[in-house]
Formats: structure tokens, sequence, C-alpha cells
């Protein structure tokens, strides 16, 4: 008999999450899981998920990559006219989760958005291949088109309009910032018991760590 989706599940077993164990600082111990993370080969360890909601609440989330961390928070890079980049210019909030599943390991990170400087956006957006580069001009990112084909014929316009030329990064097009109020950091284990440390940031830029239970 074949299983249901109730039948799938998981003993997590293979490490622990200790407040002995982990770095005061909640961006030293992110890198510390994500160096971990590349050094285990997983695919696109940087992939995230981003949740953005509405002036009036309605959630939406979607993967996105990302492509810096620092103290500052953590950076992604889209098309600022995009549903989550009118979200967040509407209602500057957001939520990120990076699910490890081969390490058993999920970060969950809550704050606010700011965009990154235009130097930071330029120099990003000039670090892409070619293709890329274009692509952010070719894309009215989240709006409706008739069809692949109208993709494809930009495509070709905008190869021809910088055949020449250096392609300039779209005034629509940048970073944003994720600045934390909270980072959680969940270890999987046996009997669905997990770890979960939660980092909340303090008035005097230091940062709490509690013990969440599952």
């Amino acid at each position: 008999m074949d299983k249901t989706i109730a039948d799938l599940r998981k003993d997590y077993t293979l490490q622990g999450l200790s407040e002995l164990e982990v770095d005061i600082n909640p961006f030293i111990q992110f890198k510390k899981w994500f160096d971990q993370a590349l050094a285990a080969q997983l695919p696109e360890p940087n992939a995230m998920t981003i949740a953005t909601a509405t002036p009036d609440g309605k959630p939406s989330a979607r993967m996105v990559l990302l492509k810096d961390f620092d103290e500052r928070g953590f950076t992604f890079f889209t098309n600022y006219t995009s549903h989550k980049g009118q979200e967040l210019a509407e209602n500057p909030q957001a939520a990120l989760i990076f699910w490890w599943a081969e390490l058993e390991r999920q970060v969950r990170i809550c704050g606010y958005v700011e965009k990154v400087s235009e130097t930071e956006s330029d120099r990003y957006f000039h670090s892409r291949p070619a293709n890329s580069r274009l692509g952010a001009w070719v894309s009215n990112q989240s709006e409706v088109i008739e069809s692949r084909e109208v993709l494809e014929q930009r495509l070709k316009e905008f190869m021809s309009k910088y055949e020449n030329e250096e392609i300039p990064r779209p005034p629509h097009w940048g970073g944003l910032r994720v600045i934390p109020t909270q980072i959680e950091f969940w270890q999987g284990r046996p009997s669905r018991l997990h770890d979960r440390l939660l980092y909340s940031c303090l008035d005097n830029c230091t940062w709490r760590i509690e013990r969440l239970s599952p």
C-alpha cells in the first residue's frame, strides 16, 4: 500500500544545539552555519524564502537568493516594481527562512527592510553575467504578459541596444536589506523535540538568547 502524505516523516538525529555552543552574536553564528552548508555542498545554500505582506495584512512568499550578509543585515536584489518590491515599499517588514534539509537545520529571520545604497546595487549589478544584466531590463517582473515570445523579442531588442555599450543598471532594480530584530536557529532532534534558540535584538544593540519549546 502506498504511503499517504500523513505517513511521510523523518526522525532528526544528526546534531544538537546548545546555548553553551552558539556564539553570542547571531551574525557570527549564521556565518558558522552557512559555511557548514557550503562545505556540505548543498544545492544553493543561499536560497531563502522571503515573506512579505500588504498594508492590510495579505501575505505572500517566494524564493530568492541571498547575495550578501554582515552585521547590517541580509541582502538580496530584485525589481523594485515587482509584487514583493511594491509590498515592501508599502510595508517594509519581512521574514526570511533558510532550510538546509541535509543538515536538519532551519534559520528564521524577522525584521524591517531598507534599500541598499546605489553604489552597492551598481557594484553587484555589474558583477553579474551580461545576460542577467539584460534580463533585468527585459522583465517587467510580476506583470502579465501574452506569451514567452514577448520576453524573447524584448531580449533581442535590448541585446541590439547595448551590443557595443556597457549595460547600465535599471533604475527600478537594486538591493534590499533585511535588518533583523529576531533570528532563530532550529536544529532537528529526535521525537520532534527540536532545539530552537531565538536571538532578540535589544535596545543597546546586544542580543538576548532564549530557548523556545519545539
